[in-house]
């Protein structure tokens, strides 16, 4: 509960500071947009006043073709302007500061004043701004301008405001689902789907959160799976010793040959579990041990041939072995190599029939050989065939282990060929046998 208030807490935090920063830009950009209109249409009042002066008197010149009485006239119409000084051409001062000469004030606010493209005088304004008492109308107009920027900072920071929490909500969104998701998922809730809501990281990362519980959850059920299969492989060969041997000491079975056999062969049979269970492992942990050299395809396929040829007579089964002497060699284990084919054409022999055929053969493709195993059996549906290198795999649920193997052996082949770099799975068809094929770089 403490989590999720402070992720609400911080998201608050978040947003308002969001917010703050908006405003405090708002209030900058706002002061500067008013200070720099301001300081604009003081400039084109100013503008206009020299503008406006200039015309009275050049229309005074022009009407009375001289200057004569001017200084009267303007005493007389003309109050409240901006202090100006009038000079002639000779640069004689007719109204204004007369104790300044013309050659100081002139300047960049020293007009020109010209009656019909003639320059018959020169107007001095200086650099100072009219008060607003002597500008009403613009004072008025820069008042409702303020007003104007006031309220659209106000209104704009609680558009932001607003706008703020409503996009944080939806941005924060997605962040929130993969948080919930992540705690359950650590209380062992492994049934979490992410939605994922659009195609940006936030996406990706629900995606891949997704794609990772869901092989978590199956990594975590193939596990239960198979600590369930391990305990059912170990209790079956030890309930019988252990019955066994409690028939033996009370004395309910015989101490016989035939008794002890019985025994020895299931100690057997759980070594052999064990002894897989322990391979496995080390496999996982990158602990397998390999010794490589270098080695010929056709002297593997011909010693498995060998040394499964009694289990193949014995079911009146053919093994035939097609492999060209002139391949390259492969860098691999031979012992280990030689228990991969043994896994394999145990299995192969199992599950092909009286009078059947086992077909075993390597050539090569571009840098790497391909071994083949192929039986003449009943086959595998696609899907089944894409399962048989799984742990405790069974194609058929009820066959026993009597007549099937530990179901270990094609997971250790996997585990082995993998270790030695190289690629194996498997190929069928109902009714069309299955072939196991596996592809070693060459050396």
């Amino acid at each position: 509960m403490n989590n999720r208030q402070d992720a609400r807490l911080e998201r608050v935090l978040a947003t308002l500071a969001l917010v703050v920063i908006s405003l405090i830009s708002l209030v900058f950009v706002g002061l500067l947009t008013r200070t720099l209109t301001n300081v604009t249409f003081q400039r084109y009042l100013n503008a206009q006043d020299e503008n406006s002066v200039v015309t009275i008197f050049a229309n005074y010149y022009e009407r009375n073709g001289s200057w004569d009485g001017v200084r009267q006239a303007i005493d007389r119409r003309y109050t409240g302007m901006i202090p100006f000084t009038l000079y002639n051409t000779n640069g004689r001062v007719i109204y204004g500061r007369e104790n300044e000469r013309m050659q100081r004030i002139m300047g960049e606010n020293t007009l020109p004043i010209d009656v019909d493209g003639e320059t018959v005088g020169y107007l001095s304004i200086p650099n100072t701004m009219m008060h607003s008492s002597e500008r009403p109308s613009g004072d008025a107009f820069l008042n409702r301008l303020d007003r104007i920027f006031s309220y659209s900072i106000v209104g704009t920071a609680v558009l932001a405001l607003l706008l703020g929490l409503l996009l944080s909500r939806y941005l924060t969104r997605p962040i929130r689902e993969l948080t919930a998701a992540t705690r359950a998922l650590a209380d062992g809730e492994t049934a979490q789907v992410v939605p994922v809501r659009s195609n940006d990281e936030l996406g990706e990362l629900a995606d891949s959160f997704n794609r990772m519980n869901k092989q978590l959850a199956r990594s975590m059920e193939q596990r239960r799976q198979m600590t369930a299969d391990i305990a059912h492989e170990l209790r079956t060969p030890l309930s019988v010793i252990i019955g066994h041997a409690d028939g033996i000491h009370d004395g309910v079975l015989p101490l016989s040959l035939e008794t002890v056999d019985i025994i020895r062969d299931e100690a057997t049979r759980l070594e052999g579990l064990v002894e897989d269970l322990r391979t496995l492992s080390l496999s996982d942990a990158g602990e397998l041990s390999l010794t490589k050299e270098p080695l010929s395809s056709a002297t593997l396929l011909n010693d498995a041939k060998q040394l499964f040829s009694v289990r193949a007579l014995q079911k009146n089964v053919t093994l035939n072995v097609d492999v060209d002497n002139d391949l390259p060699t492969i860098q691999a284990d031979p012992a280990r190599m030689m228990q991969v084919l043994g896994n394999i054409l145990e299995n192969a022999i199992r599950h092909t029939p009286e009078n059947g055929e086992i077909a075993l053969r390597a050539i090569q493709q571009d840098d790497t050989i391909q071994i083949s195993v192929q039986d003449s059996g009943e086959g595998l549906p696609a899907d089944e065939a894409a399962h048989i290198f799984d742990r405790f795999y069974r194609v058929d649920p009820s066959r026993q282990r009597e007549s099937g193997g530990s179901g270990l052996g094609l997971a250790i082949s996997k585990s082995i060929v993998e270790g030695h770099g190289g690629k194996i799975w498997a190929e069928s068809e109902l009714g069309q046998g299955l072939t196991v094929y596996i592809s070693l770089p060459t050396a």
